[in-house]
């Protein structure tokens, strides 16, 4: 029986086992490359004025085939709503909403320079995608450490208006700082450590406020990374407690399973040994 024409679509669009599926995805990706690098030269003014037209062009058209690959993987999903919110399918809206944009706002359309976050799908091609588990990891890190990061940078903040209101009373409008909202935008560059120089102290009083919101800068840029550490190293002693089939390589099998809820292979579960 001849299979229908919407799963050939989809085998070759969204399946990397087949000879097509994958070579749809090196040509697609090649695409996405070219696409990035003319979007690139585009901001280049003197190739601009010199191929201003040109670029115009394959920007055009590389997005309308962006669109009509959009467009077909909608009508070949299986589950149409469940591609368009998942993670893919935002991002490849996203990679050709700024093309239409540009119709209304100017500049706006360099913005597809998000296309570049399609290159991921290199992963699923070259089967790399334990490394995507890898990742994982480290997202999880970033998720439980949420909260303790976030008050730290609550902390920052306030530090942050306390010497910027300081050094507004001692500096003044007359060396730069202008108002209290400027001075706080000094010191958030100070405790960075970026230091643009646009705005210095001039006062003995102000140098020895700016001494002390760089040593503050030091002190607690240490804080954040110290938090994400911690919870990386808890997520990998959890990641590696998870039993793992030796055969297709899923996790987080139960601690008394035998065999893999997947491929059915047996597991090597390290508590028996």
């Amino acid at each position: 029986m001849t299979e229908p024409l919407r799963d050939r679509i989809y085998t070759i669009i969204f399946g990397t086992d087949t000879p097509a599926g994958k070579l749809f995805d090196v040509v697609l990706i090649y695409t996405i490359l070219l696409s990035v690098a003319a979007l690139m030269l585009d901001s280049i003014e003197v190739i601009n004025q010199r191929f201003s037209l040109y670029l115009k062009i394959a920007e055009w058209t590389f997005t309308a085939l962006f669109t009509l690959e959009y467009v077909t993987r909608i009508y070949c999903s299986q589950n149409r709503w469940q591609y368009i919110k998942s993670v893919y399918g935002i991002v490849d809206l996203l990679s050709i909403l700024p093309s239409y944009l540009g119709l209304f706002f100017a500049d706006i359309t360099y913005l597809l320079i998000i296309r570049l976050l399609r290159v991921l799908r290199i992963f699923r091609v070259l089967k790399l995608i334990n490394y995507l588990n890898e990742a994982n990891v480290l997202i999880r890190a970033l998720f439980q450490s949420r909260r303790k990061i976030s008050v730290f940078f609550f902390v920052v903040i306030v530090f942050a208006t306390i010497f910027g209101s300081i050094m507004y009373v001692v500096e003044g409008p007359a060396n730069g700082f202008t108002s209290i909202p400027r001075s706080i935008y000094w010191t958030i560059v100070t405790i960075t450590t970026v230091g643009y120089g646009d705005i210095t102290p001039q006062t003995p009083l102000g140098q020895v406020v700016a001494s002390l919101a760089m040593l503050t800068g030091y002190s607690i840029i240490a804080v954040p990374t110290g938090i994400l550490t911690a919870e990386l190293a808890r997520e990998m002693r959890n990641d590696e407690l998870l039993i793992k089939c030796s055969n297709c390589g899923k996790k987080g099998h139960e601690q008394a399973a035998d065999y893999c809820s997947r491929c059915g292979s047996e597991l090597n579960n390290p508590a028996e040994n």
